[in-house]
């Protein structure tokens, strides 16, 4: 146990990765019968640094220290690395209250974008405490640890730096709620997958460019989504049901859609696809990357022909936050552990649901609305935003 008034010592060691560095350090600590307070060890393109911070025992702990920095100088030039050794009083300060995460997306991550994240965080009053690389391939993500802050005034203050910039950005709340297992609810048309079923479908109609009309307007919030919907069914009177195994072959996952779902999946969070699209076309694909649940839109059939109607209630806005809710508390995971991901307005009442609203190359009103936004074309850079990185990713692959 420490004071504020006990002497305590920072070695600081940098140079060539090599490996018994700790090994060298640690023995001198023990021989000493140092008590270790605070340990960090980073390794940039084979550059070590490493910092231990320890207190000494005996009566005389500032000639006991002097003698222990000695030590750690002789050791630090065995290995043939810059060695710092300072003496101060007590443990680390501690960090202001308002911790947050903050990661920064871009692809690629410039150091002028990078640089005006850092600046909205001073403008907050807020500190940066600690950095480190999430992903380095298909983007590069930034993780950082913030003090001083809080999420619903920092979240908007960067939001701006990152439009300006072109890069993604988001904001979640640190501590426990940033650990253990999550939900994740995805949108499929434009989100899991790179097309709009409903599209497909019409083509098999030739009434392909009028539907894709009508969906951009939906999809902006121009129209009402339920009413849209109707109208773009209509389109799909006579045809057979032959045309959903065809239109099923033809769908194509958006790049790194299978690594995040399989990447979740090892990890053991669970999976949701909840679409305003139809499930004769979204449960196929859930089988195939081993999603647990869906809800989505069916078509009604009749006489082996698509009658133009949807069977049921139509899955709009509330009608997804509402299978939110419900996969939720069917796999006992707390609202604040789940994770939305679309790209329409009828996507909004589900983002604003979740713990964590992602847009995912969305509409403007998608992006002004959401917690945080990725705008590169790679669906598992969701992953970095919730905290996983591509280490996990290579060892679920793997």
């Amino acid at each position: 146990m420490t004071t504020d008034a006990m002497p305590t010592l920072l070695a600081t060691f940098t140079g060539p990765d090599s490996p018994g560095v700790s090994v060298t350090v640690f023995d001198v600590l023990a021989a000493a019968e140092a008590t270790v307070l605070d340990v960090e060890q980073q390794v940039l393109r084979g550059q070590l640094k490493l910092d231990v911070l320890i207190a000494c025992p005996g009566e005389a702990p500032e000639a006991g220290t002097e003698g222990v920095a000695a030590q750690l100088q002789r050791a630090g030039a065995r290995l043939g690395m810059s060695t710092s050794v300072t003496l101060g009083q007590g443990d680390n300060v501690q960090r202001p209250s308002g911790r947050v995460v903050v990661v920064v997306v871009g692809a690629p991550l410039t150091a002028r974008s990078l640089g005006a994240v850092f600046h909205e965080i001073a403008a907050q009053g807020a500190n940066v405490d600690r950095m480190r690389r999430l992903a380095r391939r298909p983007v590069t993500a930034i993780e950082l640890d913030v003090s001083g802050a809080q999420v619903d005034s920092l979240r908007p203050a960067l939001s701006g730096a990152a439009a300006e910039h072109g890069v993604d950005v988001a904001v979640a709340p640190a501590g426990l709620a940033r650990h253990g297992r999550l939900l994740v609810v995805m949108d499929v048309d434009s989100t899991l997958i790179q097309d709009e079923v409903i599209e497909l479908l019409a083509a098999h109609a030739g009434r392909e460019e009028e539907v894709a009309a009508v969906t951009q307007r939906a999809m902006r919030g121009e129209l009402d989504f339920a009413e849209s919907l109707r109208e773009r069914v209509a389109t799909l009177a006579g045809l057979e049901v032959s045309v959903l195994a065809d239109v099923r072959h033809a769908v194509r996952l958006t790049p790194g859609a299978r690594t995040l779902v399989r990447t979740l999946r090892r990890f053991g969070h669970s999976v949701a696809l909840v679409s305003g699209g139809f499930a004769e076309i979204v449960e196929p694909l859930a089988a195939e990357l081993g999603i647990e649940h869906v809800h989505a839109n069916r078509l009604a059939v009749a006489d082996g022909r698509l009658t133009g109607e949807v069977a049921g209630p139509i899955v709009d806005r509330a009608g997804k936050a509402a299978a939110l809710r419900r996969f939720a508390e069917l796999e006992g995971v707390p609202l604040e552990r789940t994770v939305a991901v679309g790209d329409g307005a009828n996507d909004l009442d589900m983002l604003a649901t979740a713990g964590l609203g992602v847009a995912f190359n969305a509409k403007p009103l998608v992006q002004q609305q959401a917690d945080a936004a990725v705008n590169v074309p790679y669906l598992d850079a969701v992953l970095a935003l919730i905290g996983i990185d591509s280490d996990a990713v290579d060892a679920a692959r793997a």
